[in-house]
Order: structure tokens, then sequence, then C-alpha cells
């Protein structure tokens, strides 16, 4: 699955940086990453010169960044919730990882982890087919084995409220201010083998049985033109910790 992820999901651009940068008002020189997995984000990260402390729990995840990132890169083998308080960063982030953390405690524990003054980030977004005729002939594929493969809101957000999770739970949160919402568009043309790929590493795929899931592949496959056209924005949630913290 490491292996599935590095080679299918795609990077981070460098205009995320600069969004996160252009939020924080300062220069930020260390921070902390959830669920790192294979490094997708920390490189974008290390690359431009913070100090990068990547924690995932998943040890073959690990051993795939460790390939990927630059030396600076420490990395910590541990889910959020055994992260130790101690150590404050200047940033802490999340790249599609968030919704793999538990609830209760979530933000006291991430404000604990943020230098005073300091940015909570977390991005991601549902990889879409951007051309409306093929999005619809594979969903009909798709159809026999799953109604939809998107992830739900994890407090039931419905997807054309203005404020989407996590910022939803951080403008009620005590710890964190100036909750922000932006997005970075991007385009992505992919072959079809590279696009089911990808959706072999989407949760809703991985939880089907591994006949039906080579069933549905082969569903899709057929249906795809040789390349697609995919709608790859991502969504960009920034706050502040309190000063008083």
């Amino acid at each position: 699955m490491a292996e599935a992820y590095e080679r299918f999901r795609p990077g981070y651009p460098v205009e995320l940086f600069d969004v996160v940068m252009a939020y924080a008002g300062h220069p930020v020189r260390s921070a902390l990453e959830i669920g790192a997995g294979t490094g997708k984000a920390t490189r974008l990260f290390a690359r431009q010169g913070i100090t990068v402390t990547a924690t995932e729990p998943d040890g073959a995840m690990l051993d795939e960044l460790r390939k990927h990132v630059p030396a600076s890169v420490r990395t910590v083998r541990a889910a959020f919730e055994d992260v130790r308080p101690g150590e404050k960063y200047g940033l802490v982030y999340a790249a599609a990882a968030l919704h793999w953390t538990a609830p209760e405690g979530r933000w006291t524990r991430m404000a604990a982890l943020l230098e005073p003054g300091g940015v909570f980030a977390s991005f991601g977004g549902p990889i879409q087919l951007a051309d409306p005729a093929v999005e619809k002939v594979v969903r009909a594929a798709r159809a026999p084995f799953l109604e939809s493969d998107e992830i739900p809101s994890p407090d039931g957000t419905p997807p054309e409220c203005d404020m989407q999770w996590p910022g939803t739970e951080l403008q009620w949160s005590e710890w964190f201010t100036d909750v922000q919402q932006c997005v970075v568009e991007r385009r992505l043309t992919m072959s079809a083998r590279e696009y089911i790929g990808q959706l072999s590493t989407i949760s809703a795929y991985l939880v089907l049985p591994a006949f039906e899931r080579e069933q549905v592949f082969s569903q899709i496959m057929q249906v795809l033109p040789r390349t697609v056209e995919i709608a790859a924005d991502v969504t960009v949630h920034l706050a502040r910790g309190h000063h008083e913290q």
C-alpha cells in the first residue's frame, strides 16, 4: 500500500506552501506533520528550508517516506494521539490525514504543540474527473459496487456549506482563532491506469472485498478514455493558536 500511495497519489504544489506562509506572516522554522504517509507534503515544506518532524503510525509508510525526503527531516513512528507534548513548533499540519485522528482532545493536543502565535494547517481534497461525461460513465460503472467513493465530512457538514470541516471545528475551538479556508486550484492529466492506481489508495475501495475491488476497477477501466483530466483542487484550512498558549 505504501508503494501505491507513493506511485499514484499526486504531490502538493508550491502554491500551497505560499498560501500557508502568507497566512503565517513571518518565517516558519519548524513544523510537525501529522500522518505523513509517504511524505508527499513533507517534501514540499522540507525543500523550502523548514525543519520538519514527520509523524506516521505505519512503519511501511515511514520506510517509503525516508527514501524521498531530505536528510533534515526527522521521522517519528507514532499516531497523533501518541505524540508527546514538549517540543513546540511554528507550524503543525496534516495533509489529507486529519480525519484519521481521534476527535476527543484533538484541538487541545494540537494547540499544545504550537509555539505562541504558531499556525495550524490542514489540507487535502478529492481527486475528481474534470469531464462530466467521463464522470457519468464512471459513476455508472461503479454503481453496482459503490454509491460514492468520497469521504463523508467527519462532522456531518453538508458539502454546500461555505465553511467545511475541519474549519467548522476550529471555529468552535477555544484554542484557535482567525480560522480561514481557501482553495488552491489544480488540474492534472493522468493515464487511465494511473487513475485506477489512484483509486486503489482510496478507503472506499480498500474496504471492498478483494474480488469486488478487482471487478469494479475492471468495469471502470473499460469506460475510461486513454487519458483523463483530473480536478485535484486542494482545500486549505488555517488557524492560529491563541497567544496565551
